[in-house]
């Protein structure tokens, strides 16, 4: 039986205009550096919103050594046109040789909270 809230989802997705919304993912070694991230961020008006979520655990291959280590993702939604200003803080600031930072586009979401993130970036506000 088809399920008539998938259908009514399939038809918003498709009647939303394109998002210039990004939301930018990157790993900090404790909860204190990448709240320092996200106020960095937020004051300089680098990004609408940052999200420190809780711990994970990461597991990866680092010059070929096998790594385990205790990490803390953020989350950090931006306008397209405001990345690169975006990616240039999180090197300049982040602990890491190398960062993580992986920028997914949104294809739809809420149309109001996606305009206000894209304005936000673009004028340097939270305009409301």
């Amino acid at each position: 039986m088809p399920n008539p809230n998938a259908s009514r989802a399939s038809r918003a997705a498709k009647a939303s205009p394109p998002s210039d919304v990004l939301v930018v993912l990157t790993n900090l070694p404790d909860r204190d550096a990448a709240l320092r991230l996200a106020a960095v961020l937020i004051e300089n008006r680098l990004a609408a919103c940052v999200n420190v979520l809780d711990g994970c655990t990461s597991v990866y291959r680092w010059k070929d050594v096998v790594e385990t280590a205790r990490e803390v993702p953020v989350l950090i939604k931006v306008s397209a046109s405001a990345y690169s200003r975006l990616e240039a803080a999180i090197r300049r600031h982040h602990p890491y040789e190398l960062p993580e930072i992986v920028a997914v586009p949104v294809r739809a979401g809420l149309q109001e909270y996606l305009d206000w993130v894209s304005r936000a970036c673009l004028t340097g506000t939270s305009a409301q």
